[in-house]
């Protein structure tokens, strides 16, 4: 066997792709450089876990199921104003997921908030913690389904492997009684373990017509707000701007 089928045969069998694919070129390239045999495999180890990293990064975003990435420099800020940038910026740094804290997005429809959540979910992949983003109401339906097949128990230890699970749209479609008691235990479940971003149309005194149960409401609020960063999102509809916009470029190129 050559000596290039013996390399490629034991880097196969140690799962370095990216070494099998580099160290020719990069041997050249040490060589024309006079670089000596640490600096090659520094280098060459260097693009290795670059790309594994890199591999992560990604398949950390297609677990994270967002429905369409939103980036931080993306968001309008300015249409926004009783949000504050630097809170927002510094909740980007990745802190309140080390202290198992909660993000609470509250606003009317259309300012943003699922963009927002969106784009702390990516910042959050970035620096490699696992995400999740659903709706509410899938999240409840979800939950109902497990419970009556008898593995709800299996399914909580699953969402509690995310460092942070978005919870989108709640207050936009009431829960039934069952529903609604089993979305706080999963937040419950959740609380000072793992971090929770949840965004709502509703202010927090009207969450009790989602739950349906002013007791219950209560409790979930002390333990979602407990520690919690809230950010208040009202203003301007941003689809409304952004539609105003389109139709306004569109007529000016008709």
């Amino acid at each position: 066997m050559t000596t290039e089928l013996l390399l490629a045969h034991y880097l196969k069998q140690l799962r370095l792709p990216t070494v099998a694919k580099q160290y020719a070129s990069l041997a050249r390239e040490a060589a024309e450089h006079n670089l000596s045999y640490e600096a090659y495999l520094v280098t060459l180890f260097e693009q290795e876990v670059t790309a594994r990293e890199e591999n992560q990064r990604q398949l950390r975003l297609r677990h994270a199921a967002f429905p369409v990435q939103k980036t931080l420099d993306t968001f309008e800020f300015h249409l926004v104003p009783s949000l504050s940038k630097q809170k927002v910026l510094t909740l980007a740094q990745g802190e309140f997921v080390e202290r198992h804290a909660n993000v609470l997005l509250i606003g009317s429809s259309g300012t943003g908030k699922t963009h927002l959540a969106t784009a702390l979910g990516v910042e959050m992949v970035q620096r490699g913690y696992r995400v999740k983003f659903v709706t509410a109401c899938a999240l409840v339906e979800e939950l109902l389904l497990a419970k009556d097949e008898h593995r709800l128990l299996a399914m909580e230890k699953q969402w509690l492997k995310y460092d942070v699970v978005i919870c989108d749209e709640l207050g936009y479609v009431p829960f039934t009684k069952a529903g609604g008691e089993l979305l706080f235990q999963f937040f419950s479940d959740r609380h000072e373990r793992r971090s929770t971003i949840v965004t709502s149309n509703l202010e927090f005194g009207e969450w009790v017509s989602v739950f349906g149960d002013e007791k219950l409401t209560a409790a979930l609020l002390d333990r979602m707000t407990h520690r919690a960063h809230i950010l208040v999102m009202n203003g301007e509809s941003y689809r409304f701007r952004q539609s105003l916009q389109r139709q306004n470029a569109d007529e000016a190129g008709g």
